[in-house]
This record gives C-alpha cells, structure tokens and sequence, in this order.
C-alpha cells in the first residue's frame, strides 16, 4: 500500500477514536434527546456507522458485508423513535465503529483510487471516505453539542 494511503488511514482511524473518545458516555446518557434536537448520542454513532458503509455500496455497487436491519435504526431519516428491542446499544455499536476503519482498509485499502461511476460527484473511494469522514466530522459535533445541553442541565 502506498506511504500516501498509510497515512490516510492513519488519519481516518484518529478521527474515528476521538470520535470514540468523545461518546464516552453511560448507556443512559447516549439515549438523551435534548430539547432542539432530533437524535441521541447513541443514533448518531449508528448513523456514522451504517452511512460511511452505504456510501462505499452506493459507489462500488458491491455490498458490503454489515447488519443491513441497522439502516432501519440509523439509515438517513431515521430517528431514535425507530429504536426497538433489538436496536444496538452504546456498547454493541462501539466496538464495531472501532473495527470498521480497519475493516475497509483491509478490503479497499489497496482501491482507493479506483475508478467507479460518478455518484454525488466522487468516482473514488478515496473520496468517498474524505466525505464520510466530513461526515462524521458533523455527527461528532453534534455529540459535543448534545453533551454539552446535558451537562448544563446537570449543572442547573
């Protein structure tokens, strides 16, 4: 794999732990809903885990070998409200974001820069992954801001 790659994972697995880092929560605190918002800690962990693998699907047309019923949980419009018995919790969903970076560099990591039909103006797997890790980059502000909502709630 090219030094260029090496690097590239290097930086998707860090922003994958901080985000990690940043979930840090007990399993109650990831089913907080605050005022204003639409999802929880929990569904945004689910969420940037089913859409960083729809995205590779959408561009490869390949499927791609995850829980395809958590798109019913945390696919694009779902809700916390979807949530049912058998919805990952906190504890289920991290481990597997922890191994989903090293999942695809084990299967992709040598295609980044094939080339694919277009879709949403990206026609590489490189792209699409700088994208979802944008992605993620959002859910991850989100986070903050929901821990931060709550931890002035505690406070007052």
């Amino acid at each position: 794999m090219k030094q260029r790659h090496e690097v590239f994972f290097k930086q998707l697995e860090g922003m994958r732990n901080y985000l990690l880092k940043v979930a840090d929560v007990t399993e109650e605190e990831a089913q907080i809903v605050p005022k204003g918002f639409k999802n929880n800690i929990r569904w945004n962990l689910g969420h940037v885990f089913v859409e960083q693998y729809a995205w590779i699907e959408n561009l490869t047309k390949e499927e791609v070998d995850f829980p395809k019923h958590f798109n019913e949980w945390f696919g694009w419009g779902t809700s916390p409200d979807d949530f049912t018995a058998e919805t990952p919790s906190l504890e289920e969903l991290k481990p597997l974001l922890k191994e989903q970076i090293a999942n695809i560099k084990g299967t992709y990591g040598d295609r980044l820069e094939e080339v694919f039909e277009p879709t949403q103006g990206m026609d590489t797997l490189e792209q699409v992954l700088l994208w979802t890790t944008f992605h993620e980059g959002m859910h991850l502000q989100t986070i903050l801001d929901i821990k931060k909502v709550y931890e002035c709630l505690i406070e007052n």
